[in-house]
């Protein structure tokens, strides 16, 4: 069942409205990419951090995703985005018809 991003009431300020929703994106795209992925949470951060190589300073590693790991993250990034934009779409100017 694909999960939709949650709802909330309708403030009628615009400013709060636009950035709660935004607060919640990191969140719910985290939710989806350990859904789809079958990742635990603490395995969506340590797939996310860096690392020192063994015997360097400089030299960072990053733990390997597999290119369908790669495809999912960048499909459900636009998920999340395009329904990030469609929300936001009631307070776009329509042009006006004539």
């Amino acid at each position: 069942m694909k999960k939709t991003m949650p709802s909330t009431t309708h403030p009628s300020n615009l400013l709060q409205d636009v950035h709660s929703r935004m607060i919640n994106l990191p969140i719910y795209f985290r939710e989806r990419v350990c859904e789809e992925c079958a990742w635990s949470i603490p395995t969506f951060y340590r797939k996310m951090r860096s690392a020192l190589k063994p015997g360097s300073d400089k030299e960072r590693i990053t733990p390997n995703l597999s290119n369908a790991e790669k495809e999912k993250i960048i499909a459900i990034l636009d998920e999340v985005y395009e329904s990030f934009w469609q929300y936001c779409e009631k307070y776009r100017k329509k042009p006006i018809r004539k």
